[in-house]
């Protein structure tokens, strides 16, 4: 266990708990009423992820004497969702659409993300074409019935998907995100007929245009509901067994809090929910110390997140692709249109499997060892080389100061992973392999922060970078390094900050529709509509979250969008909107905000062209304190350290013997300068030879690289 110091702010007085289940670890943090935070990492249980969950919990309460009845609230973030999904354990589902497009999730929108590769593979869609039915219906993009509903082939094909057994159903018409009349009466007749079957509609689940983002939407959503409702059923009820009694909250991927009752009913939200824990915590910190620009660098046991933040907010969006087939390629994926922290995600994380391929280069991930059987360092059953082995042999991690509960690392069983896997194919002593899985791995992350920066155009050039989770302290200084940044931030708590950041969400929801209208003849009427029924539907979600929690300022925060584009083009941009309705002098204003908004985007605008409003949004969002601020200070005194160990340094090419420091007996003003290593619990940050590191107020390792402003 390990207590974490931290800044008050809302929470105070109250006991609560952060749940985050990962693919390696879970992670549970509890926050005691005088906001002291104590932490602790169990690995995950795949087959019960809840169990994990209450082993952290009940460990906890014993090692602070808390008693679990006074438990306010419990906020959880899981990747049960987003497994099911890649890997295809979802419930037997049937799609049912309009006649004529029953293939539309197969032939998505005939773009080919690799144009010249002839051996590319494209995703495969979630339902099977032997389990996509039809109705007759059409409505227009207006919204208008263009065929009526046949109610009688409705009827029978009801029947029929009873007679087939199947536990979920989604339902996506065309234009039903203007209308959602038929798939209403569709989801009725269901009802009516087969009570038990989950039932998902795509006007509820994502009411936008782009019939083929849409339909796949509201099948992953029926894929994984049956799961995800039993699952948090059965959590709460698990939960209340071991004496727990207070509210259940799940973190969406849009970054807020939501009831368990709403994350039942829409899953699909939940898909990014462990990582949005993750920007939260950073951007939270990103506030503290005054950084309007942050590189947000999350690297746990399976993978590795990295996400932009900018004027402390995390970047968002409102399209997502799950289950890439190749890295970093657009289209690769399975399109998911509900609002997300934008980020990147690749297989480099501690438990990630090296190998070589058949050119005989090292690859690293995606493919990771997980909890069962871990890293052959684990000793529990693992053969194939990882990240951490390489960390082991490189002097980065030992077992002396490896903390994580009923783990003890053999270095020997690492070094013959590495020979095996690696070493022998290529003809190369166990050290030099670990090299090279690390250069790999972290110069894949380079590659993912560069990417994801360009496709936001945006260039890195005085970004400060926040590492947190299990290994991204391990890495971070590396990083730096290759993408030029002269700032890193390692906060206290490091180790477990996506459940920290738990704990930092507001109540949130993000309310989305398509409504078309262009400045040329502005529907004003329409959009004051649209806008005034998202706004409702958003409060009300937030209502449900806090109503039950008494503690929670029902003030709220609204913030309202809408993306916008030229006339001929295919995709939108953002534009923020001020409070207040449209009247008939609104096109003008409207058509001056795009425009600023494209020159930010592009540095050019385009004359003489309509402009097209296309999808509306409205965020409504508690209000919280703002975080106190963090006064960064020059260092006092020099960190001594007894002790050191030999370790890889890779701006010099040479293990050379670097300082050990117990996180813990460092204080605000110490100067470390590496080489030298700063181990905790639940992780190490490793300093080169050309990094110093200061020691903040608030615990947090500030790194700067030689040359660079202390």
């Amino acid at each position: 266990m390990e207590a974490i110091r931290t800044g008050r702010r809302g929470g105070a007085d109250r006991t609560r708990i952060g749940a985050d289940v990962g693919g390696t670890f879970t992670d549970i943090v509890l926050q005691t009423a005088d906001s002291t935070l104590h932490s602790t990492k169990v690995l995950t249980t795949y087959d019960a992820p809840e169990q994990g969950i209450l082993a952290g919990i009940e460990q906890l309460s014993r090692a602070t004497g808390t008693d679990l009845g006074e438990v306010d609230q419990i906020i959880h973030g899981t990747t049960l969702a987003t497994n099911a999904l890649i890997e295809r354990r979802g419930a037997k589902t049937a799609l049912v659409t309009t006649a004529g497009f029953r293939d539309v999730i197969e032939t998505g929108t005939e773009s080919r993300f690799e144009q010249y590769d002839l051996n590319i593979v494209l995703p495969e869609p979630l339902i099977e074409r032997k389990d996509r039915y039809v109705v007759t219906e059409r409505l227009n993009a207006r919204g208008e019935v263009l065929v009526d509903f046949d109610d009688d082939g409705a009827r029978s094909l009801v029947e029929h998907l009873g007679e087939q057994g199947y536990e979920s159903v989604a339902v996506g018409f065309l234009h039903s995100y203007r209308n959602g009349v038929h798939e209403q009466r569709f989801r009725s007749l269901l009802k009516e007929a087969l009570g038990d079957v989950s039932v998902s509609i795509s006007s509820e689940i994502s009411p936008q245009m782009r019939e083929y983002e849409r339909f796949n939407t509201v099948c992953a959503n029926a894929y994984v509901q049956p799961l995800m409702a039993s699952y948090l059923l059965a959590l709460r009820d698990q939960l209340g067994a071991i004496g727990v009694d207070c509210p259940l909250y799940l973190i969406h991927s849009g970054g807020g809090l939501m009831s368990v009752e709403s994350a039942a009913e829409f899953p699909v939200r939940l898909i990014e929910s462990g990582p949005a824990g993750g920007s939260i915590f950073a951007a939270d910190l990103a506030g503290r110390y005054g950084r309007d620009r942050v590189l947000s660098y999350d690297m746990g046991g399976t993978t590795a997140k990295i996400s932009l933040i900018e004027d402390f907010t995390p970047r968002t969006a409102k399209v997502f692709e799950v289950d890439r087939r190749s890295r970093f390629k657009k289209g690769s994926g399975m399109p998911i249109s509900i609002p997300v922290i934008e980020m990147i995600e690749i297989g480099a994380g501690g438990g990630s499997i090296a190998q070589v391929d058949a050119l005989g280069q090292i690859r690293v991930g995606p493919h990771s060892s997980g909890s069962d059987p871990g890293p052959a360092a684990y000793d529990r059953g693992g053969t194939d080389p990882t990240v951490t082995d390489a960390n082991l042999a490189l002097g980065r991690l030992h077992p002396d100061t490896f903390g994580a509960a009923d783990i003890d690392l053999k270095p020997e069983l690492a070094t013959n992973a590495l020979s095996s896997g690696v070493g022998d194919p290529l003809g190369l002593d166990p050290d030099t392999a670990a090299v090279g899985i690390s250069e790999v791995v972290d110069e894949n992350m380079t590659n993912a922060a560069r990417v994801h920066a360009v496709e936001g155009g945006r260039d890195l050039a005085g970004f400060t970078m926040i590492a947190f989770g299990g290994g991204a302290p391990l890495h971070a200084s590396r990083l730096i390094d290759k993408l030029g940044l002269t700032e890193l931030i390692v906060p206290s708590g490091a180790g477990v900050g996506s459940a920290i950041g738990f704990l930092r969400a507001p109540f949130a929801y993000e309310a989305i529709r398509s409504f078309y209208t262009t400045t040329d003849d502005f529907d004003y009427v329409g959009a004051n509509a649209v806008l005034a029924e998202l706004t409702s539907e958003a409060e009300s979600f937030v209502r449900m979250g806090t109503a039950t929690d008494s503690s929670v300022e029902p003030e709220t925060i609204i913030e309202r969008q809408v993306s916008m584009r030229y006339t001929g083009q295919g995709w939108e941009i953002p534009v923020r909107l001020e409070d207040g309705d449209f009247d008939e002098f609104a096109a003008e204003l409207l058509a001056a905000e795009f425009t600023k908004a494209y020159l930010e985007f592009f540095g050019r605008a385009i004359d003489d062209l309509t402009i097209e409003a296309v999808s509306w949004a409205v965020r409504v969002s508690s209000r919280q304190e703002p975080p106190p601020l963090v006064e960064t200070v020059e260092p006092t005194s020099t960190a001594v350290s007894a002790f050191s160990r030999e370790m890889y340094d890779p701006a010099l090419d040479a293990r050379v013997p670097a300082r050990v420091f117990q996180r813990s007996d460092l204080a605000p003003g110490d100067l470390v300068a590496g080489p030298a290593l700063i181990v905790e619990t639940q992780t190490t940050t490793v300093l080169g030879s050309h990094h110093r590191c200061v020691v903040q107020p608030d615990d947090s390792l500030r790194i700067t690289r030689a040359g660079g402003e202390p």
